[in-house]
């Protein structure tokens, strides 16, 4: 299947694997629930950020950090939820929030775990999640869909798609 590209629509059968944060141990593991993006994401504008890996050190340092610190600019053009995907499992995703102090629900780490959704919809590194943005709008369709063309964060990242909506 082709990636997703600008113009698509998003797909309504989107499922992840996610653990909600309710307290901020990272030692604490809830029980792994299923996430339906198609659905909880309907008439919201979404940026889905997909990283090979939680904790790895340029996720860790250059990709998920900008978006939490710029997630009030997002909101102020209308991004209702940032989800960062990740080929790790929801447990994994879950303190990776954690420890990165996010408390609330407008930023979510979801395990795609091993990288169904990347694999299907949009690009893999491997056989991990490939680094690449979307923006979903409110009604669905897709107005921004980057891969990163190497290892850093130029496209995916915070400023690029704060540039871009």
């Amino acid at each position: 299947m082709a990636p997703l590209k600008a113009g698509d629509k998003f797909p309504s059968d989107v499922k992840f694997d996610w653990v909600p944060i309710t307290d901020s141990d990272p030692t604490n593991c809830g029980r792994p629930q299923e996430y339906d993006a198609s659905k909880q994401w309907a008439g919201k504008k979404v940026v889905l950020v997909s990283v090979p890996g939680a904790f790895t050190p340029g996720c860790q340092a250059f990709h998920l950090p900008p978006y939490i610190s710029n997630r009030a600019k997002l909101s102020e053009k209308g991004v209702d939820i940032v989800a960062f995907i990740a080929y790790n499992d929801a447990w994994v995703m879950n303190a990776w929030g954690k420890v990165n102090k996010v408390t609330n629900d407008d930023v979510l780490f979801l395990g795609d775990t091993k990288s169904k959704f990347a694999e299907n919809h949009a690009w893999t590194m491997g056989e991990r999640n490939g680094r690449w943005a979307i923006v979903i709008e409110k009604d669905g369709s897709i107005s921004y869909a980057e891969k990163e063309p190497g290892q850093g964060v130029t496209v995916s990242g915070a400023e690029a798609v704060l540039s871009k909506i």
